[in-house]
């Protein structure tokens, strides 16, 4: 299966640090990406709108809500069983708030170390980040793996006293050019020159 599309940004707010970043995710910048991203959120509101209407007017069967009466309007879920509605609820809801891209990202901050995050496949779920201070920091390499008949680069970190080397992007494995870009970034913004 071949890698996922990825786009990747650099961004330095200040001399010391600097974030790359590898995501999934249509970048802003065209009109029709904007469209795009604007539409999905219209008709993520509209599904959790439709979801929740639907299990209101389960639940107010029979009731009236400022003098008028709602039978008229829940009588398509009258004799629908509790269970499709939780069933609805369920997968809705995970529609509604599953993420659809992935983002994963590497700060590097010189003296003090990097942080790792990516990002979970649910807005209701944190990131999972890592922070590695510089001390820790034995080494920052490029590796190359095969899966399946494709030879794969990896970025690793070497952290002193684990017995496992820490892969940044491990979700989105981007390609060599990305890395070596990182890499060199990376090893440069870590450490002070020396001079």
């Amino acid at each position: 299966m071949p890698p996922p599309k990825c786009h990747f940004t650099i961004r330095g707010p200040a001399p010391t640090t600097i974030e790359y970043k590898v995501s999934t995710a249509f970048p802003p910048l065209t009109l029709r990406a904007q469209c795009l991203r604007y539409i999905i959120l219209l008709l993520r509101f509209f599904l959790a709108a439709v979801i929740l209407l639907s299990i209101s007017l389960r639940f107010m069967y029979g009731l009236e809500v400022w003098g008028v009466g709602v039978v008229w309007v829940s009588d398509y879920v009258r004799d629908v069983s509790m269970s499709w509605f939780a069933a609805l609820a369920l997968v809705g809801g995970g529609l509604v708030t599953r993420r659809w891209h992935t983002e994963e990202s590497l700060l590097v901050l010189r003296t003090l170390g990097i942080q790792t995050t990516t990002l979970s496949s649910s807005y209701l779920l944190p990131a999972t980040s890592r922070f590695i201070p510089t001390s820790q920091i034995r080494d920052i390499f490029i590796h190359e793996a095969f899966r399946g008949l494709e030879v794969r680069f990896y970025l690793c970190v070497v952290v002193e006293g684990e017995g496992e080397a820490v892969v940044v992007f491990p979700k989105l494995l981007p390609n060599r050019h990305v890395l070596e870009q990182v890499w060199r970034g990376a090893r440069e913004c870590l450490y002070e020159p020396k001079g």
